[in-house]
């Protein structure tokens, strides 16, 4: 299987290449096509910086929407002076600090192994940018915490790559179920081998069928 490769486009290349995914997918999957006349053009969400945007999952992973929402508020409340913290103010940051703004202890020895790798420079954004998709869910895997699910939605919702498929998404794997009327949810062997149709554009295609199996 060949590398997927990276995409440097910026936000208004970015939705160009999601509508050419669009043209491109209705012409070789007609279930697709349908649900892609039913949703309309899709908004990317705007881009955010890396770090801040791993920091964020980690905190949002296994907690209801509005509980984590309090906890990154807390969170990003120990650094009044910026949006975000940096790297070396993270590293900083007393576990106490952090316990007293609901991160658990487990999450901020993710958060430290996280902010010390963007301090050393194994991760940076510009190398976030520039590493083909493979490589850089190697490198994102490799910080305590960070699993599969978590890089894909980090490619597809912050660096708005076009080519990813999440196949260990549950509610993916449901909303294909739906949409091609199959017995009972993909297994990710099954939905990788679906997806084959759907490159260089799995992200396009994922995006359509989270929106269609919500849409009415």
């Amino acid at each position: 299987m060949p590398a997927r490769v990276a995409s440097k486009a910026g936000p208004v290349a970015a939705r160009r290449g999601f509508a050419t995914g669009a043209q491109a997918l209705a012409k070789v999957d007609p279930i697709l096509a349908a649900i892609i006349r039913r949703v309309g053009p899709i908004a990317l969400p705007p881009p955010r910086d890396p770090f801040f945007a791993l920091v964020r999952a980690i905190l949002y992973q296994q907690l209801a929407g509005s509980a984590a929402a309090a906890i990154l508020r807390r969170t990003l409340a120990l650094y009044p002076k910026s949006d975000c913290p940096t790297p070396a103010a993270l590293l900083a940051t007393g576990e106490e600090a952090l316990r007293s703004a609901g991160v658990s202890r487990q999450k901020a020895a993710y958060l430290k192994d996280l902010a010390a790798k963007f301090a050393d420079g194994t991760l940076s954004p510009a190398k976030l940018r520039r590493l083909p998709d493979d490589e850089l869910e190697a490198a994102l895997t490799s910080v305590k915490g960070v699993g599969r699910w978590t890089a894909d939605m980090f490619l597809i919702f912050t660096l708005h790559r076009l080519d990813v498929l999440p196949v260990g998404d549950l509610g993916l794997r449901k909303a294909v179920m739906r949409a091609y009327s199959l017995p009972g949810p993909p297994t990710p062997a099954e939905l990788m081998a679906m997806g084959e149709r759907w490159r260089p554009y799995r992200s396009v295609a994922t995006m359509y069928l989270w929106r269609g199996a919500d849409a009415p």
